[in-house]
């Protein structure tokens, strides 16, 4: 016997937990799952994230940036600051030369000699030198000339020959070597003013960060509004099928009684026919209910990220009734629900943050035709390099500089622009106020829904004290034999109604009570 215990006790360990008993539910931990599970709620965070990296990026506009740039480049020839006939005229300097000068030696002699006889005989007229004195120094300057042209005409060959050579280094030193070419700079930019459109563009960037973060309060009031819902119409099906249950228990106790009846010969085969109908009636009522109430488990579970076959049971349902009690109501002025929109709800928010955004983009369409200006500086290295020569090294010098832009003449580009961003500020205005009557509109329903709600509860909470009794009675006279079977039928289906517009009333006013709130923005 110990044996057995143990191995069932064993046995019983391995079974899960979720299989033997099932998970209990409140509806704050619906709604905590909900919130942690839903994938719009997932897909606003990452939105506000994605906002938040934007507002920071916007940030960097003011601060100055540094730009790094580095390339190559080959080229088939390379760049030359001399023509070609320039090149051929130095590198043959000496040759041109001295073919020049053997063409003109006997003459340029002759011209000399010439030359110096009428400047010796202007001297003498001029009481410088005497007659004797300027003919041994013209006989002399002859002799001088004569020997330095035998010279010249000796030396000439090695004299051609060095020219040329200086030529051709002439042409070799304005030789760029550009084939390969290297550059690399740093270049700094700091904006100095604008025209308002970097600040502009950081407003619009907190705006929107801030539309994110309303965008997530605005999911989280959709989930917690369709979770409460959900939650309700599971505990609204649960009670009706244990209304169900307990309609076609009775249905059953009447039929058994009647088959006594008939056997007795109390009753006819019509009156068991008839609550044969209604046994029927009320099996596939059952059915009904039992399958709407397994689709609201599967949203239910959906909802909160749980699988859809997962057994779970809900504080409330087994509860005998449902706790809902009379809503109270709260007299509000018409500007009062105004401010608690204006405060409260995501959607209104919204709207305000997309007309502020409009306001924005017109600043920054104004910006576009404003002077702006910005300061920038930077340092660039090429080789070659053209700081001394072209030298095949890397040398580079910095420069600083502002830079000005002011536009002149657009044709009315800019007013229109503006003026198509005002009309665009205009209707995002109309659409808020246009919203906002609709909220309100919404709340007065709302209201009218609560006060509806808690006097068909009030209704049914009456209704059902007289379908009891009305049923007790039936019952009663039944077995009395005062009353008829259609009698205790009509007893039993109005004590279902009753009932059923019990649950639904209680039902009402929770939902309604989640509507209003939802309605005032305070999910």
């Amino acid at each position: 016997m110990n044996k057995f215990t143990l191995f069932l006790s064993l046995l019983l360990c391995t079974i899960p937990l979720g299989k033997m008993q099932a998970r209990t539910l409140s509806l704050d931990s619906c709604r905590a799952m909900a919130l942690r599970s839903n994938k719009q709620m997932s897909i606003a965070r990452v939105k506000k994230d994605v906002a938040t990296n934007t507002r920071k990026t916007a940030r960097t506009k003011y601060l100055p940036h540094i730009d790094l740039a580095g390339g190559y480049m080959y080229s088939s020839r390379e760049i030359s600051l001399l023509s070609d006939d320039q090149k051929y005229a130095l590198s043959n300097l000496g040759t041109i030369g001295t073919q020049t000068f053997g063409s003109m030696g006997l003459n340029a002699t002759a011209a000399f000699s010439q030359s110096l006889s009428q400047q010796l005989t202007g001297l003498v007229q001029q009481g410088i030198l005497t007659p004797a004195e300027a003919q041994k120094f013209g006989a002399l300057s002859q002799a001088l000339a004569g020997a330095a042209g035998q010279a010249g005409q000796a030396l000439m060959p090695g004299l051609e020959a060095a020219v040329n050579q200086l030529g051709d280094k002439i042409v070799e030193g304005f030789r760029t070597n550009t084939h390969h070419m290297f550059s690399a700079s740093a270049m700094l930019t700091q904006p100095i003013f604008m025209g308002g459109a970097i600040t502009a563009a950081n407003n619009m960037a907190d705006i929107s960060e801030r539309m994110a973060e309303t965008s997530i309060n605005l999911k989280q009031n959709n989930v917690l509004y369709d979770i409460d819902n959900a939650y309700w119409t599971v505990v609204s099906l649960r009670h009706k099928q244990k209304l169900a249950e307990a309609y076609l228990e009775l249905v059953r106790k009447l039929d058994h009684d009647i088959d006594k009846m008939i056997e007795n010969g109390v009753a006819t085969r019509a009156d068991g026919l008839k609550v044969d109908v209604a046994v029927n009636e009320a099996d596939m009522t059952k059915a009904k209910v039992d399958n709407g109430l397994s689709l609201a488990r599967m949203y239910l579970c959906q909802l909160c990220g749980l699988d859809l076959d997962s057994d779970i049971t809900l504080e409330d349902e087994g509860d005998k009734e449902i706790n809902a009690e009379l809503l109270v109501e709260k007299e509000q002025s018409t500007e009062e629900i105004s401010a608690q929109l204006k405060e409260h709800r995501p959607e209104l928010q919204l709207l305000q943050n997309a007309i502020d955004i409009s306001k924005e983009q017109t600043k920054i369409a104004r910006a576009a035709y404003l002077p702006q200006v910005a300061l920038m500086g930077g340092v660039i290295f090429t080789n070659p390099s053209v700081y001394n020569g072209f030298e095949r090294k890397f040398k580079g010098a910095f420069n600083v500089g502002v830079m000005v832009r002011v536009p002149v003449l657009d044709w009315g580009e800019a007013m229109y622009k503006i003026r198509a961003s005002k009309c665009a500020t205009a209707m995002a205005q109309l659409t808020y106020d246009e919203a906002q009557e609709m909220m309100q509109l919404q709340v007065n329903q709302c209201n009218f829904r609560v006060r509806e709600a808690n006097k068909n509860l009030a209704t049914a909470k009456k209704n059902i004290r007289s379908a009891e009794e009305n049923l007790r009675c039936a019952n009663l006279g039944f077995k009395e034999g005062v009353m008829q079977t259609s009698d205790v039928m009509a007893a039993q289906t109005a004590w279902l109604q009753a009932q059923t517009q019990k649950i639904d009333a209680e039902i009402d006013v929770k939902m309604s009570e989640t509507a209003l709130k939802k309605a005032l923005g305070e999910m």
